[in-house]
């Protein structure tokens, strides 16, 4: 990238860049047997800019973030110029690269469950880098730690800082994680997928936190996501990469606006939005490279709608080139794409599933309870509420989602209907009959009916199997196989789920995460059940395998009349596929309806703080849009508050809130059903994603 390029508010920069780096490769393996990785990547990061770097898993966006930092493994040779606060990192000393990262740079890790060590305190690890490298006292450091935390929005950060990280809650400990990162007051920041796995308030209270930080240091920060949505908040520049090179860089504005690489086009069509009607996904086919195996030419040519029959494409790897002000492409034919993308297919909706009479599941009340056991005896001191008296209904050929921040009890409430964990109290009806409380063999019957997909495909799949056997297991536990058709019946769940007969004989780990998902799909549909329960089906997956899941599960539900139960954290996918939406806090739901009248009009305070906190992929709303950010952080089950659970959190709560818990009761002569005592619109706005539609009256 030239050192001259205009700065996102625009002329030219006038510092010098913190990290420039030049033809930068990393190839792993021995001689004879190296496998390039990354291929070739130019970029820099000025201070008070923010890079994002997006693409597939297997681009090379982590192990060039490991590079710049020095942090690879031994097995990795690096060649190129990475030069970081004025230091040649590919060719300085060990002690000089401690020293570098003590002071220079921050790495905040994607999972900071892993990143914490859980036998030393928070505060001890924060401060940690700063008394190694002899600019902090130990008699200072529990203070120091403190101030740190305090200054991430950790309540009570005296207290937080002696304690264990398995004391606190995902979005606590990746605060705590960009306290330590920026201990030290780096010039830079890498965010390796900060936000990944947490829920949509959290994300908003992790990104909002680590802008005033960088802001206030004036920092450069390079964030690796794959969230299009997180890009277009909080970018002023954006690098795409594929096949271990950078195919596309350009202001955040102008990616959006005119993507001029096939597969950044690609890439953008294929993510749900959650300010758009609904139409159906266009992922991008096949699958990513494998490092190593690289085809001839252009390495997105075989599955480039563009390139894909131009001889050019497959025999000449297009080189990074300028193709107008402050943006390159690596793309032969990117002047001839079309300035926008393409508009995408509507989506065909379930069959008036909410006009239909009989509803195939039925749940009422539903509880939960966990007992608390205290003491050497062992005696139940106490419960706590993981759903506390759930109702809803799911009908034939349907999909109902249920949200919530994590801990709010959706998938207790999904195993509980499944009869995976033991309901405590009210009634699960399925096709008319009860089916709480069966003995084992009974309950067994009724799981033919319904199935459920879990969330991680790589932990749900025998790994000593065979794919073939773990999609027959449910055939051989019902006594059904030959009477299904037997192996005819296994490669028609293959042709189903898209997969090709000739895999029928491999172990799980030789697929990838979404063709491990759609095997979870085919064994689920083994017994012809009428309704499945998806619990984050396509949570880890990348966005384009994202896409081909939700298409493939919205075909089989039009094939097949299946019903759903969605569970799911990414507003941006529910709205993609339901039909009725319901929204749950601390075991209740708060709020259901139809997914447009949800979405449009939410009117419970819970559900609209969601909604504002999801990020919307267009950079032009970003400086408009008001979100509402919920302080705190969701209440202990075992000791809720008093009267509406919500009411500690709420910008809307009175003395009423914590006095007396509102009845799940209809709203006006609208089709929502809410628990709230003060339910109702924000600012008049009928759509929650229009610009200032966020501003809470005072």
């Amino acid at each position: 990238m030239p050192t001259g390029i205009a700065s996102p508010a625009g002329g030219p920069r006038t510092a010098d860049p913190v990290l420039s780096v030049r033809g930068l490769k990393v190839d792993f393996g021995g001689e004879g047997r190296s496998v390039p990785v990354v291929r070739g990547v130019d970029f820099d990061v000025y201070p008070n800019e923010v890079l994002c770097i997006v693409g597939e898993s297997g681009s090379g966006k982590s192990v060039t973030s490991l590079a710049v930092t020095g942090l690879l493994s031994e097995t990795a040779r690096v060649s190129g110029s990475i030069r970081l606060c004025g230091i040649d990192v590919t060719t300085a000393a060990p002690e000089t690269l401690r020293t570098m990262r003590g002071s220079d740079v921050g790495f905040i890790f994607q999972d900071p469950t892993t990143t914490l060590n859980p036998v030393l305190t928070v505060g001890r690890q924060i401060t940690e880098g700063e008394v190694a490298h002899g600019r902090l006292k130990k008699a200072n450091a529990h203070a120091r730690a403190a101030e740190l935390l305090r200054e991430v929005d950790i309540a009570d950060p005296e207290g937080r800082a002696g304690q264990y990280p398995h004391q606190f809650s995902g979005g606590m400990r990746q605060r705590a994680v960009i306290a330590m990162a920026m201990a030290g007051q780096p010039k830079l920041i890498i965010a390796d997928e900060p936000t990944t796995a947490l829920d949509v308030t959290v994300q908003a209270q992790v990104l909002a936190v680590l802008a005033r930080r960088q802001a206030e240091m004036g920092s450069a920060v390079i964030l690796i996501t794959h969230d299009l949505g997180v890009v277009a908040e909080v970018a002023d520049r954006v690098a795409v990469m594929y096949g271990g090179r950078i195919v596309e860089t350009a202001p955040v504005a102008d990616i959006f606006e005119a993507p001029r690489h096939p597969y950044t086009r690609a890439l953008l069509r294929s993510i749900p939005r959650i300010d758009t009607s609904d139409s159906r996904l266009d992922p991008i086919p096949g699958q990513p490279p494998i490092p190593g195996h690289l085809p001839k030419g252009c390495a997105f040519q075989p599955r480039c709608a563009v390139g894909r029959d131009r001889p050019l494409c497959a025999a000449e790897d297009p080189v990074l080139r300028a193709i107008g002000e402050n943006r390159q492409s690596a793309c032969h034919y990117a002047e001839e794409l079309p300035v926008t993308p393409l508009p995408a297919e509507p989506r065909i909706h379930a069959d008036a599933a909410l006009a239909r009479p009989e509803p195939l599941l039925v749940v009422d009340g539903l509880k939960v309870h966990f007992p608390v056991k205290t003491g050497v005896l062992r005696r139940t001191t106490g419960w706590v509420k993981a759903v506390d008296g759930v109702s809803l209904s799911v009908n034939p050929g349907e999909t109902v989602s249920l949200v919530g921040e994590s801990g709010c009890g959706k998938t207790t409430t999904g195993r509980a209907i499944m009869g995976l964990i033991r309901a405590t109290g009210g009634s699960i009806r399925f096709g008319g009959k009860s089916i709480r409380d069966l003995d084992r063999g009974a309950m067994r019957a009724a799981r033919r009916q319904m199935q459920y997909v879990f969330q991680d495909p790589y932990a749900s799949l025998n790994p000593v199997l065979s794919v073939e056997d773990i999609v027959a297991e449910p055939l051989r536990i019902h006594g059904i196989y030959d009477e299904m058709g037997g192996a005819r019946r296994i490669a028609e769940l293959f042709d189903m789920v898209g997969l090709s007969r000739t895999m029928l004989t491999r172990l799980p780990s030789e697929f990838s995460g979404g063709q491990k998902q759609r095997i979870g799909i085919a064994r689920a549909l083994a017994l012809q059940p009428k309704l499945l329960i998806l619990d984050e089906p396509v949570a880890a997956l990348d966005v384009s395998i994202q896409a081909q899941v939700i298409n493939l599960l919205q075909d089989l539900q039009r094939e097949l009349g299946l019903a759903y139960l969605f569970i799911a954290h990414n507003l941006s996918v529910v709205r993609h596929v339901s039909d009725r939406v319901a929204v749950m806090y601390l075991g209740r739901i708060v709020e259901e309806s139809s997914r447009d009248g949800l979405y449009d009009l939410p009117v419970h305070p819970y559900t609209q703080s969601l909604l504002s906190a999801a990020p919307v992929p267009d950079p032009a709303v970003r400086d408009t849009r008001r979100r509402i950010v919920l302080e705190g952080e969701i209440p202990n089950p075992a000791s809720p508050p008093s009267g509406c659970t919500f009411h500690p959190r709420c910008f809307r709560a009175t003395e009423i809130c914590s006095a007396k818990a509102p009845a799940f009761d209809r709203y006006l002569d609208f089709s929502t059903r809410t628990a709230c005592h003060h339910a109702g619109p924000l600012e008049g706005q009928r759509n929650v994603f229009a610009p200032r539609a966020m501003e809470v009256a005072s």
